[in-house]
């Protein structure tokens, strides 16, 4: 509604002595001028600019006999100002201007500046103007003044010896009587006999009132504490005519402060409370509303040591009240309640040290033009000793001038149906969708940046993230619109704005004429003629109609009432409007799909259609009257209307309607009276008639029904005329705000299927939840609420001298205006529970499944009723719980639901919860049965909690039998760890929550431990995912035994092994390298010692033709081609060869085949055949041992022992040569550069590359190959060297192989795998 902008201002008065500080301020009824009282002067301060313009001091003989000034009341014209004295005396002043055209202050334009033009009106805004006081009046009234009250053109003056004087404003005492107070009946209401209860003893006098114009009465607080009403039976003021009804239970009241719009009476108290009290219409007894008082859970240290109320002050719109206690600190409330700032927490009250602040004191406070400043005269608290002297001496009294920035919806509640949030400042507009440019991708900011960003910009949003939700929430920051300065020195305050459904146009109104600005091209758009805009006021507010602004307006020159509308892209003149003329003031208005809906001073409200018309070039609006209705018997007073609305709301939901399309037009009438929320329905009772096709404005539209009270204390209501078939519970609905008490919704309910609805089954349900924030918009279909909240930033840090004590920057913090938003979709679902509504909650909450924020919902509302049901002291008769746990069962996210609310409660409400939900190793199955590891990992460490070890080691073991299945390897770690810690006893301390990803070195191989790798350049051109190799690893040693830390438990490891043994063991049998490969990277695992192990069990080929399918596919490498030029090669003659293409299948198809290697490297000739079934003694012989030391890459030495400790040279520098061309390894001669490539050459090349599969998969195997030679797997060591088409790798192998630790059956089964090959080659 209303927040805090910024610092105050602090405006100096002169100099003078403590006693000449002033102490009272009042502004005038119009709040240009506020009157200043200090003990013996009266000064008068105008507005804007806000400046002293005059002073009457009085004389010191004078002063001695009237006493000190004490209070005083302006006239309602402002022409005069009485003050009361302490020594009982009324001085009238009388206010004229003087030197006739000069002004006090004038502003100063440079010459040729466009201000110059001889505008109207200009030099009366832009000046102060000179004034001059003069008393003319002094009446004595014998007594001392207690309260003064201009009523109408009387002055109404209680004095303490307990009369009531009427005067006259000109000074006379009118000949009548003061009335004793003692004479005016007291009784509880007015229906009561006509003889009250008379004030009984004498000294009773009245200590404060206030006149109450739409109660016609006055509010009053007596000397002993107790409060009433006092109101004229007849319209004669004399004592015979007066009577009071008064509440029982208020003892100490301490002030008053009436509120005109919505007819409350609001007594501060000496207990610190405000009670707000209004009058029934029909008894006229006094009811309590509510209370404004402070809790012990948000103000634990403060709420009871306020002290009494001292000073209530209702905003000029009366939206908000602002009260003040005696001991300081102020605080802001909205009409019904709802807390929206108090300084006596926060940084308002400590500094940023921790140390406590003194709060404000304050004497004096008044509202500024539109409730843009609060004027505040604070007294002065003891100094500080350690101040100077010189200081005190020096110090000027002060006026503070809060700044405020307020919500639309206070002066122009039009704006409720709209989804925006817009709050205008009295320079700018704050708006809360973004830009027209970022509309498209409405991201948030990551949450790194968000810090920086709170830091760095005021304007931030303590709301929800939710990303692509809509424009509306995308944006953290406001988006601040400077209001035309040309419009606001001529026109200042703005007193209304409004902004387009979409969000891209805004209208505001000051005191004269209006504006609108694009944000699209970001210009404002002015009148081009000053005197149309100065010659009109804009009375009820301004609305957008797509293309068009509407608004309600007294035209001064025809003196006539009127309603306009303009088209935003044509020119701001009236040639260009349509106007309609009216026959009273419009005091509201309001824009329903093509219809605007007016309510006027006479009470009535009216119904005008609108349309589009294009006459030639120009397109204007059409508007005609479609029906009137008198609402004069039901309205005591016009002013008591806060917003009126038309709806398609009605009592019902269009299902039992004879006609369908009656539910699309059953608008009805909203209107809030006073707070009281009313509606009025068409009347369907009478004959139906079915429409033909003539034109809808023929149409006879329905009379009204009279209308009935919806709710009480409704502040703001918010519905919408869009439709939308899948959310029609959210779109159909009403939303009202209802301050302290919270948010109402009039929920429509549908029965299932379209069935027949029950006849007893009502078809609406109002339903209250409380939320966090107010309510400033609703966002239907997001089921979100927007609003806006206060925050502070403190700079007291930057000034540290005491000296500087006195500064506003560290009296006061900086306040900003946040975004805030919030869900309440879980309240509305658990009020539907709470009345057994649970199939329409079911309706609801599947509408909205598909929100980003739907699994927080559901997870807010089980929280919520287990915090609220497990920690109650008294048993619960009915309990919700296990409703909620059968409703959250019926969608898929059950499961996770239930385990985030258990991991985000306290462990002794898990028994609670799991009792209505189910037995957490039930839970766990079924996570697992549907393959939700994560979440069955979270129900892991709550029943790591509630069971004994066996059986979180049982579920553990199944978990990580699992992962591994699965490949979770994050969570396989976890789960490692999870098992060691119940092995070791280490059960205190369950494991971090498994779903958290660790940024470990784990996203290559972690399992070099010991040793580092020289990576050829090859390998660093691979990017870092998941299975790369990073620069420099370190390698681990020794049997696994030693892998994990000494201090824990070896059967705990062994068991771990085991598992990890027998994962590894199936991978080997089913062929699944690469998952081994990441298996063993990822979880540390030790591959080589293990390969050693298992080197005849598990680690055998037993089909090398499936082994080499499956790693084709596995490593995306491609099968062999033969090309057409591969029998007459250009590549044989001897100029260079290119290593890479050894095994094509046309190779292995011709086992002799020769292959010459370049002399520059080796010259190695080889005439027999690997694959030659001469035996196993030709495999020894086949590479002779001169030729072996030859072979360049050959350099892997034999194992000398088994797997302890391994030798391990490059792991990719297996290739031929050194040179490396994209990935491509080719021996290149001198004379390379002058070679010039025939097609065919080109063709081979390419065909080279073709035949090798992603560089990444050739690290992969590269890799393993190496892990194989190092564990003496020679059979899987063929199969790769066979996938790579290399010969180095196999002559590598048979080099090995002559070595006596290679036993026989392995160099067989090689045998045997290698015709399996030769001869599926040669068939395939």
């Amino acid at each position: 509604m209303y927040f805090l902008s910024g610092w105050p201002k602090r405006l100096l008065c002169p100099p003078g002595s403590a006693a000449e500080a002033p102490f009272h301020i009042q502004s005038d009824p119009q709040r240009a001028f506020f009157a200043v009282l200090a003990p013996a002067r009266l000064s008068i301060w105008y507005s804007r600019p806000s400046v002293l313009i005059v002073t009457y001091k009085e004389p010191a003989k004078s002063s001695t006999q009237f006493g000190s000034y004490k209070q005083t009341e302006w006239r309602p014209d402002s022409t005069m100002i009485a003050v009361s004295t302490a020594n009982g005396y009324i001085l009238f002043f009388h206010i004229t201007s003087s030197r006739g055209d000069k002004y006090l202050y004038e502003p100063v334009y440079p010459k040729g500046s466009p201000q110059m033009k001889g505008t109207p009106h200009f030099k009366e805004e832009q000046c102060a103007p000179a004034l001059n006081l003069e008393m003319k009046k002094i009446l004595d009234l014998q007594a001392p003044i207690m309260s003064l009250q201009s009523i109408l053109e009387d002055l109404l003056v209680a004095t303490s010896d307990g009369f009531l004087h009427l005067i006259h404003w000109e000074g006379m005492t009118n000949g009548r009587k003061a009335i004793n107070l003692c004479t005016v009946p007291f009784s509880v209401d007015l229906q009561s006999s006509r003889v009250g209860s008379f004030l009984g003893f004498a000294d009773v006098h009245i200590r404060d009132m206030e006149y109450c114009a739409t109660l016609d009465g006055f509010a009053v607080v007596f000397n002993d504490g107790k409060v009433g009403f006092i109101t004229p039976v007849s319209s004669r003021f004399t004592a015979e005519q007066l009577h009071g009804v008064w509440p029982q239970d208020v003892v100490d009241g301490t002030c008053v402060a009436v509120n005109n719009k919505y007819r409350l009476m609001a007594f501060g108290c000496a207990s610190g409370s405000v009670q707000v009290y209004t009058i029934d219409n029909t008894t006229g007894a006094m009811l309590l509303s509510h209370k404004l008082e402070l809790t012990a859970k948000q103000y634990p240290d403060i709420w009871n040591k306020t002290g009494a109320v001292k000073l209530i002050r209702w905003s000029p719109d009366n939206s908000v009240v602002i009260v003040t206690w005696e001991y300081g600190g102020l605080s802001l409330w909205s009409v019904f309640g709802a807390q929206l700032i108090c300084t006596l927490g926060g940084d308002f009250a400590y500094r940023s040290d921790g140390t406590k602040k003194d709060p404000l004191k304050i004497n004096s406070m008044s509202w500024g033009a539109e409730g843009y400043h609060l004027w505040v005269i604070s007294r002065f608290t003891s100094q500080p000793t350690d101040c100077e002297p010189d200081i005190l001496s020096i110090k000027q009294p002060s006026i503070l001038l809060f700044q405020f920035i307020k919500s639309v919806l206070t002066v122009n509640p039009c704006m409720s149906n709209q989804e925006q949030v817009l709050l205008q400042g009295e320079d700018r507009l704050y708006l809360n969708c973004g830009e027209a440019s970022q509309a498209q991708s409405p991201q948030g900011p990551s949450h790194s940046q968000q810090k920086s960003i709170r830091e760095k910009s005021p304007f931030t949003d303590g709301g929800l993230e939710s990303q692509g939700l809509s424009t509306l929430l995308g944006h953290r920051h406001w988006h601040v619109v400077q209001i035309s300065s040309t419009y606001l020195e001529s026109n200042w305050p703005i007193r209304f704005s409004a902004i387009d459904k979409l969000g891209q146009n805004i209208a505001v109104a000051g005191k004269f004429g209006f504006a609108h600005y694009s944000l699209l091209t970001k210009k404002w758009k002015l009148f081009g003629n000053i005197t149309q805009e100065q010659n009109m006021i804009v009375t009820g507010g301004l609305a957008w109609w797509n293309d068009f602004m509407v608004l309600a307006c007294y035209n001064i020159n025809d003196r006539q009432e009127e309603l306009r509308v303009y088209l935003r892209t044509s020119n701001l003149d009236n040639a260009f409007a349509h106007v309609t003329k009216a026959q009273a003031e419009t005091l509201l208005l309001s824009v329903f799909r093509d219809m605007v809906i007016v309510f006027r001073a006479d009470c009535s409200i009216c119904l005008y259609s609108i349309e589009r018309k294009s006459e030639g070039s120009n397109t204007t609006a059409g508007i005609q009257v479609l029906q009137e209705v008198s609402m004069s018997r039901y309205i005591p007073h016009p002013f008591l209307v806060v917003s009126v609305t038309l709806t398609s709301v009605s009592t019902e939901n269009g299902i039992t309607l004879k006609m369908p399309q009656q539910a699309r037009d059953a608008e009805s009438i909203m209107l809030n009276l006073a707070g009281q929320l009313i509606m009025m329905q068409r009347d369907r009772s009478g004959p139906q008639i079915r429409e033909k096709d003539n034109k809808p404005n023929q149409r006879k539209l329905l009379p009204f029904c009279p209308p009935v009270v919806l709710a009480q204390s409704v502040e703001n209501v918010w519905t919408t005329c869009r439709a939308n078939k899948q959310k029609r519970h959210l779109l159909e609905a009403l939303w009202l705000s209802c301050g302290g008490a919270g948010m109402k919704v009039w929920l429509p309910l549908f029965p299932r299927d379209h069935r027949k609805p029950h006849s007893f089954l009502s078809q609406r349900i109002m339903l209250p939840f409380h939320i966090n924030i107010y309510p400033l918009a609703v966002l239907f279909e997001d089921a979100l609420v927007l609003g806006a909240v206060n925050d502070t930033l403190l700079y007291d840090s930057l000034y540290t001298r005491s000296s500087a004590r006195e500064h506003l920057e560290v009296l006061f913090p900086f306040c900003v205006v946040e975004r805030t938003s919030q869900i309440y979709l879980h309240h509305i679902l658990r009020q539907l529970l709470v009345r057994n509504l649970g199939e329409q909650a079911l309706l609801l909450a599947q509408s909205c499944a598909a929100l980003p924020y739907f699994p927080h919902v559901l997870e807010l509302m089980l929280h919520e009723v287990l915090e609220e049901e497990a920690t109650s002291r008294e048993p619960i008769p009915d309990p919700l719980l296990p409703t909620v746990a059968k409703f959250i069962t019926e969608f898929p996210l059950f499961l996770q639901t239930v385990v985030h609310c258990a991991r985000k409660t306290e462990y002794a409400l898990w028994n609670y919860l799991f009792a209505a939900v189910g037995n957490p190793k039930d839970l766990f199955e079924e996570c697992l049965m549907a393959q939700d590891l994560d979440t069955a990992a979270s129900y892991l460490i709550i029943l790591q909690n509630m069971e004994v070890p066996a059986v979180s080691r049982q579920h553990a073991t199944l978990l990580f039998n699992t992962a591994l299945e699965q490949g979770k390897w994050d969570l396989c770690r976890h789960m490692i760890r999870f098992l060691k810690a119940i092995g070791s006893g280490d059960s205190e301390t369950p494991p971090s929550t498994p779903t958290a990803q660790e940024p470990s070195s784990s996203g290559g191989f972690e399992f070099f431990r010991n040793r580092s790798i020289s990576l050829s350049q090859s390998a660093e051109s691979v990017p870092p995912s998941k299975f790369s190799l990073q620069k420099t690893l370190s390698m681990p040693s020794g049997p696994s035994g030693k892998r994990w830390s000494k201090d824990s438990d070896c059967a705990e490891n062994m068991y771990i092994d085991v598992m990890l043994w027998r994962h590894a063991r199936r991978l080997l049998e089913d062929v699944r390298l690469k998952d081994l490969g990441c298996f063993a990277a990822q979880l540390g695992f030790e591959l080589i010692s293990w390969l050693c192990k298992e080197r005849t069990r598990a680690a055998r080929v037993d089909n090398f033709v499936i082994a080499l399918k499956r790693l084709h596919k596995d490593f995306l490498w491609p099968l062999p081609i033969i090309p057409a030029s591969s029998i007459n090669s250009p590549f044989k003659n001897g100029k260079y060869r290119t290593v890479g293409e050894q095994l094509l299948k046309s190779q292995a198809a011709n086992p002799f085949l020769s292959l010459e290697i370049d002399t520059g490297i080796s010259n190695i000739q080889r005439s027999q055949s690997w694959f030659s079934n001469t035996g196993p003694a030709h495999h020894e012989t086949d590479t002779a041992s001169s030729h072996g030391p030859q072979m360049q890459d050959a350099f892997l030495s034999p194992l000398s022992n088994k797997g302890d400790e391994c030798s391990i040279g490059s792991a990719t520098d297996l290739t031929e040569s050194s040179s490396m061309v994209d990935g491509d390894w080719t021996v290149v001669d001198e004379n390379f550069s002058t070679l010039s490539l025939t097609q065919s050459e080109l063709e081979h090349i390419s065909m080279e590359l073709a035949s090798k599969g992603p560089h990444k998969s050739q690290v992969q195997l590269r890799y393993l190959l190496h892990v194989f030679m190092e564990a003496g797997c020679l059979d899987w060591c063929v199969v790769i060297g066979l996938i790579l088409r290399e010969s180095s790798i196999i002559s590598q192998v048979l080099t090995i192989s002559q070595s006596s630790e290679v036993d026989g059956e392995m160099l067989q089964n090689i045998k045997t795998g290698l015709h399996a090959v030769d001869r599926w080659a040669s068939t395939d």
